[in-house]
């Protein structure tokens, strides 16, 4: 039964991912009194100054934004206070909450998590997902404690990755079903007390934060491993290689597991037309899209007729 009285939400949220979880909320009987965001950042190579997805689409919305650089500044506190928040709401928010800002609305702060918790806990559990070739991910609404990830479940739903899909086609389909999971979670807790359940720490895996660094190609790897970490890595930073000391950024591919030459990992077996193939540890790993450092994306054709690459060159993890 829903509640006939609407609760008061301040939202957590900096990306994408959060903007659908936003729109819901927005789009409910419920208030959002507030967002809070990350600072805004200079970003690319002319350094311009850009607001975060959440914070266009609260500026749309005319609701408070507050944008603190430390959790724990006088100034944020104060004015979170003033919010009065029944309930707040987190979703790839981007920076951990302390106790104080936990403890502040009466309801506590629930999380949208993208991953069907125990498993993938940690700032990139989409990207993690999908290097580790899992079939299966999801969404997991949970109660915020001060242990990472960690908190009791109230509601959560599946979802099955596809063998091409990308990070950011999952974390796309991801946020989508995690707006009427959350929505269905606020009106039961504005109706009274909810059932959750405990997670099993002993079940947990980690996701931590993706670098610039994962994205390094290992060409004694299998191909389908490699191939995973491809679309794991899109869209960002990307997986890449070196060509005679010019980096390659791989954007799509394609493992052949069953045609394994006898070449070293790494070694380019066929560059002619949209045949881009590469042996690896276990099978040939075939470039269907890829890009030149400061270039456009191109597909295979395009970017073996206007560049130097023949069968039996080496690509490198390294200049």
């Amino acid at each position: 039964m829903v509640s006939a009285s609407p609760l008061r939400l301040v939202f957590f949220g900096t990306p994408e991912f959060a903007v659908p979880t936003l729109d819901a909320l927005l789009d409910s009987r419920h208030s959002v009194v507030g967002v809070v965001t990350r600072p805004d950042r200079a970003r690319g190579r002319g350094q311009k100054t850009s607001v975060t997805p959440v914070k266009a689409r609260a500026l749309l919305g005319r609701i408070p934004v507050l944008q603190p650089e430390r959790m724990n500044d006088p100034d944020f506190l104060a004015s979170l206070t003033s919010l009065d928040a029944d309930l707040g709401i987190v979703a790839a928010y981007g920076k951990i909450l302390t106790e104080s800002v936990l403890a502040m609305p009466r309801l506590g702060m629930v999380n949208v998590h993208a991953s069907l918790l125990p498993r993938y806990r940690g700032a990139a559990p989409v990207h993690r997902a999908v290097i580790d070739g899992e079939a299966e991910t999801g969404v997991t609404i949970m109660r915020m404690v001060k242990a990472l990830d960690a908190g009791p479940m109230l509601a959560t739903a599946r979802y099955a990755i596809g063998p091409e899909e990308t990070s950011a086609d999952v974390e796309r389909e991801l946020a989508k079903l995690g707006a009427p999971l959350l929505m269905s979670v606020i009106d039961a807790l504005a109706a009274g007390p909810v059932q959750d359940v405990p997670q099993d720490d002993l079940a947990a895996t980690y996701a931590p934060r993706i670098t610039r660094e994962d994205g390094i190609i290992d060409w004694p790897r299998p191909a389908r491993v490699l191939h995973n970490l491809i679309r794991g890595l899109h869209p960002w930073p990307h997986a890449f290689t070196y060509h005679r000391g010019k980096r390659l950024i791989l954007l799509r591919s394609m493992p052949l597991e069953n045609s394994q030459p006898l070449s070293v990992p790494g070694t380019i077996v066929e560059a002619s037309a949209d045949r881009f193939r590469v042996a690896t540890g276990s099978g040939l790993l075939g470039i269907t899209q890829l890009q030149a450092e400061g270039r456009r994306p191109m597909t295979a054709r395009e970017f073996l007729a206007g560049h130097a690459l023949a069968t039996g060159d080496a690509l490198t993890p390294a200049p």
